[in-house]
């Protein structure tokens, strides 16, 4: 059906200031909200496919801001190291024997488990790009995807030809919106930032990098450039295109003023950055300052898993703990960040975030009755501290409803597991 009626559920717009709307409606025609309020407001639609929603919270699909999805295929294999020998000893070498249909399958997984867990819109950065936009597209989810650009590999030149090849062609495209990714400041010299500087400027296309995740990150290139890796990006001109800038966890009061004066968007990967000991990004302060805050999840292989409510309750507590201050982040801005805030640090708070008139219709529906969650004193509370992955009954993608109760519509489960299986058995052997 082209319109479609979710009813009698708890409606959470997002938009900044509205409060939860008790008896709600969401009406989506075709691929975009028509509206999203009280039910005495809604229009009639007397060929809708009604959607009952009580005892169901009604919010925008969640927005993984960074992620290495195919990643999923290392899910366990390199556990508890430190960043560095984590990367250069297990990642990389594995990573060397990846073939395109491993990409494509291991991106199937993860996008299985993104959709069951309410997530709408994931930025990705990988290898075999095209192979993971395709997974992406044929699991009916929206996808910002980013070739990977290492500059210490000898046919980094020729991979920054096909990364514009590629964007310039997927832009445009239904769900796809393509971008730039030159892996992080140190492993990218300033010719190949500026290259793609270049290539941004010319495609109006956002860039993706890995920025100030670790303190030695930080401490090497005050010794080879004398600046940080913010204040070098900066002075590439890097900064000044629509940027999503990974992780950001060891950054100077300088820095968080050039982030905020430039509109970087950041995307916090909390669980990550705790796993692999890389610190954890001073939420309250970017907050504060006014920087456009989003969550990830980053890859499998350094989180384990892709859940985004997860992301939402870390960003909440162990700013509370880190600070000393119970207050530090209200559940309100842990879920904006999941929403509203991931959609404006990728460049698509025009599109999507919030359940508004006339944006795209990415939605989530999140079943409240369960033990866990009740009573409902306070939804936004519960969203954020007690609720999880598997409490989301619908996911909703540019309208169309692609995971409902169990069953995602587009994608053979069975047999993405059993693939996925096999290519991660190879390439760890």
């Amino acid at each position: 059906m082209s319109v479609l009626r979710l009813e009698h559920g708890i409606v959470l717009t997002m938009e900044p200031g509205a409060a939860p709307v008790t008896d709600g409606v969401v009406v989506i025609e075709r691929e975009k909200i028509r509206f999203a309020g009280a039910a005495a407001q809604a229009p009639g639609t007397p060929d809708a496919e009604k959607v009952d929603c009580t005892g169901c919270v009604i919010l925008p699909g969640l927005v993984n801001s960074h992620t290495h999805v195919a990643m999923t295929l290392l899910r366990g294999f390199a556990d508890d190291m430190h960043l560095q020998p984590w990367l250069e000893e297990k990642i990389w070498p594995t990573e060397m024997k990846l073939k395109p249909e491993d990409v494509y399958w291991g991106a199937l997984l993860g996008i299985c488990e993104m959709l069951r867990g309410g997530v709408t819109c994931f930025s990705d950065m990988y290898h075999f790009f095209r192979e993971g936009t395709e997974a992406a597209v044929e699991g009916g989810i929206r996808v910002c995807p980013s070739g990977v650009l290492l500059g210490f590999l000898p046919n980094a030149g020729d991979l920054l030809g096909e990364a514009r090849e590629f964007v310039a062609e997927m832009q445009g495209q239904p769900r796809v919106h393509p971008m730039f990714g030159p892996h992080a400041p140190y492993t990218c010299p300033d010719a190949l930032l500026e290259r793609v500087v270049a290539h941004a400027a010319e495609l109006q296309a956002p860039i993706h990098i890995h920025v100030s995740e670790t303190r030695k990150e930080v401490e090497d290139s005050l010794k080879e450039y004398g600046e940080t890796p913010v204040q070098r990006l900066a002075r590439l001109g890097v900064l000044d295109q629509q940027v999503s800038a990974a992780h950001c966890v060891h950054l100077t009061h300088e820095d968080r003023a050039i982030l905020v004066e430039k509109g970087t968007g950041i995307a916090h990967c909390g669980g990550s950055n705790l796993k692999l000991a890389s610190g954890f990004a001073p939420i309250p302060q970017l907050l504060a300052e006014g920087a456009v805050l989003g969550l990830g999840t980053d890859g499998c292989a350094s989180n384990n898993n892709l859940d985004m409510f997860e992301e939402m309750l870390l960003a909440g507590i162990v700013s509370k703990c880190v600070t000393g201050d119970p207050t530090a982040v209200p559940a309100e801005a842990a879920l904006a960040m999941a929403t509203r805030e991931g959609a404006r640090s990728l460049g698509l708070g025009e599109k999507i975030g919030t359940l508004t008139a006339g944006k795209q219709a990415d939605v989530a529906v999140v079943d409240c009755r369960r033990p866990h969650l009740q009573p409902l004193h306070n939804v936004v509370s519960h969203l954020v501290y007690s609720a999880r992955a598997d409490d989301v009954i619908m996911t909703i993608v540019a309208g169309e409803i692609v995971y409902r109760e169990g069953i995602l519509e587009r994608v053979d489960e069975a047999e993405v597991m059993a693939k996925a299986s096999e290519a991660a058995r190879r390439l760890t052997s």
